[in-house]
């Protein structure tokens, strides 16, 4: 004890500096876990969180018992699929792709083009894209040019999921590559050289070094994007929602929003919003172990 009061007084600095971080997360990480305890309750902003009037698990039951439940758990699962799993590997190419680039002035260009769109609020977005594929957009004035006949893309459902990953991966990609960046960066050139003398090509290089190189950084990532499975984000989804393409882009996310702010329904809301947070526990829990028994590698 006298050893660790010891040390704790030597380097009283450190603990200092992680106070404001402790503090943080204690107010805006654990205080809100407190919240969840409206999914038990019937939430009356009369009573307050602590005197309303206890349901159980009675918001669950109304969700499941949801004529379209099912329909919005499988187009969230759709979109997180795309979000995911697909978009997954395009990261990491374009940073391997960007990281064999020699001029540097080129490179520059490139990695602003690209880092660019993560700028861009989602409503900016969504509107440049709208403004491209509207009836009067250019994508079909170029259609009706040909002599083919215009489509409404936004709203029809057909074209809602190329609609909604294409925009994601355009502005998304360049920020998600960043990391991988910098774990290329840190990889040692030795190690390059060696190969090069060996006779092995850029391929060859790129195969053997840097892709086992990014493996770890990519699994703990891939474990941790897991966690959203059933959080496909309603910001982007719910700016590309139309009438015409509502059976596909109504997801969880956009249902809670609507259930807790529009109809003022908080403890269903927060019920169905916990319904996601354990789904994605779930699965991260289950791939850290995977991961983890396949490559002893995990986050836990």
């Amino acid at each position: 004890m006298g050893k660790k009061v010891t040390y704790f007084g030597k380097h009283y600095q450190i603990y200092l500096l992680i106070i404001p971080a402790v503090i943080y997360f204690f107010i805006f990480n654990y205080l809100p876990m407190l919240g969840l305890s409206l999914a038990f309750q019937d939430y009356r902003f009369s009573k307050g969180m602590f005197f309303s009037p206890w349901v159980g698990f009675k918001y669950f039951q109304t969700f499941f018992d949801y004529f379209n439940s099912w329909n919005i758990i499988r187009n969230t699962l759709i979109i997180s699929f795309y979000k995911i799993i697909v978009f997954f590997p395009i990261p990491i190419i374009f940073a391997i792709m960007l990281n064999e680039i020699r001029n540097s002035y080129l490179k520059r260009v490139i990695q602003t083009i690209f880092y660019l769109p993560y700028f861009i609020s989602w409503v900016v977005a969504i509107t440049i894209f709208q403004q491209f594929l509207s009836l009067d957009g250019m994508f079909n004035q170029i259609r009706e040019s040909l002599g083919l006949e215009a489509i409404y893309f936004m709203n029809d459902p057909t074209y809602f999921y190329p609609i909604m990953f294409i925009s994601y991966v355009w502005k998304m990609t360049g920020w998600s590559a960043i990391i991988y960046l910098a774990a290329i960066s840190g990889i040692d050139p030795e190690l390059f050289e060696a190969a090069k003398v060996d006779g092995a090509n850029k391929l060859n290089r790129i195969w053997h070094i840097t892709i086992p190189s990014l493996v770890p950084i990519a699994s703990v990532l891939f474990i941790l994007s897991l966690a959203s499975m059933l959080q496909a984000g309603w910001e982007h989804i719910y700016l590309l929602r139309t009438p015409g393409n509502m059976d596909v882009s109504d997801i969880l996310d956009t249902y809670v929003i609507q259930q807790g702010f529009a109809n003022g329904q908080i403890g269903y809301a927060t019920a169905v919003s916990l319904f996601q947070s354990v789904v994605g526990l779930v699965f991260v829990v289950i791939t850290n172990m995977i991961i983890k028994k396949k490559s002893d590698i995990s986050v836990f």
